[in-house]
């Protein structure tokens, strides 16, 4: 029923506990069952008595088990477990706080979260999961990395498939059966342009600011060529807006927030006006946009619904994989 990992950096009194609330989840042991006395256990694990006495302390203070003087320890009551569940994000963004809080929301009372930040490295999240100090029973991960995207289904192979959910996008290679709540990035631009494409057409050129080095999916550089190329837009990919020449009649597609800020200003140095000199449009929906100037267009995934969709996975067991809706909310700024 229990196995100690001496190489795992969890406490071994720790992954005892954990081991006797995984069997009662599983139905391995009942209400009433007894459990091994603590010389029994140190002896079959070869652990010693003070590792096994300390863990069981840790479920009496957690009423999950109870002890009787003379007869031993024993299952204490039917317990509602509250899920476990480590989030792991690639970055801190308003977006990400969006999916978070719907997350949380969603669950209510029936999960736990603990949240991770690995700032889009690979080397970094494997480290977090090799460290946990406690098992989890769901991994949410945004797997978006800035390099070593070759690495990322080997980094996820610790995690067991009916415990792993991805939120944004597919890792290539990863196999079983597990939930995806994922934009389709080259769709999702192409159609969020088209349905603007009334008020691009006073911009002569489209130019879509692409940092390089970045975590941001190669699918929507595809989708905004496809876009550019059906309804013969002149177009460009800006890797750095540091060395960009604003001039009037452009239109950029911006991904990153720090990179708004910086072209709003390089177009109030020119003089231009936002809107009809040059049209800017930005990736991902947050309430501040639509007061920056008279309001900034935005091409969005609806992070509300892919939170809400990734606990409905997890509250439900599903394994499958849902595309998150992508919409346009246009304003002054195109």
């Amino acid at each position: 029923m229990i196995k100690i990992n001496d190489f795992s950096a969890t406490p071994k009194y720790v992954q005892v506990a954990d081991a006797i609330v995984e069997a009662i989840k599983q139905k391995v042991v009942e209400i009433g069952d007894a459990l091994p006395s603590i010389n029994d256990l140190s002896y079959q694990l070869q652990i010693a008595r003070d590792t096994v006495e300390k863990g069981y302390r840790k479920l009496r203070q957690e009423e999950i088990i109870k002890s009787s003087p003379g007869k031993g320890y024993f299952v204490a009551k039917e317990q509602s477990f509250r899920l476990r569940t480590a989030v792991f994000l690639n970055k801190l963004s308003a977006h990400k706080k969006i999916v978070y809080d719907a997350l949380a929301t969603k669950l209510g009372n029936e999960a736990s979260i603990d949240l991770f930040v690995y700032n889009s490295d690979i080397t970094q999240l494997r480290t977090l999961l090799q460290n946990l100090s406690q098992p989890y029973d769901y991994y949410v991960i945004f797997p978006y990395f800035k390099e070593g995207r070759e690495k990322a289904a080997e980094v996820l192979s610790v995690i067991p498939t009916d415990k792993l959910l991805l939120l944004g996008r597919d890792v290539e290679g990863v196999q079983g059966d597990f939930p995806i709540v994922c934009e389709n990035h080259e769709r999702d631009i192409y159609d969020a342009l088209e349905s603007i494409r009334e008020p691009l057409s006073k911009y002569s050129m489209l130019k879509l600011v692409f940092p390089d080095n970045s975590d941001y999916p190669k699918a929507i550089i595809k989708g905004f060529y496809k876009f550019c190329q059906e309804y013969a837009f002149d177009h460009l990919l800006v890797g750095d807006l540091q060395e960009e020449q604003i001039k009037k009649g452009t239109c950029y597609i911006n991904l990153a927030e720090d990179d708004l800020f910086h072209l709003l200003d390089k177009v109030s140095v020119k003089g231009l006006e936002i809107g009809q000199d040059i049209g800017i449009i930005s990736y991902n929906e947050t309430p501040l946009k639509k007061f920056i100037l008279n309001g900034i267009t935005t091409i969005s995934t609806d992070f509300r619904l892919m939170g809400e969709y990734a606990a409905t996975s997890i509250l439900d067991g599903l394994t499958s994989r849902l595309e998150v809706p992508f919409y346009t909310v246009l304003r002054a700024s195109v």
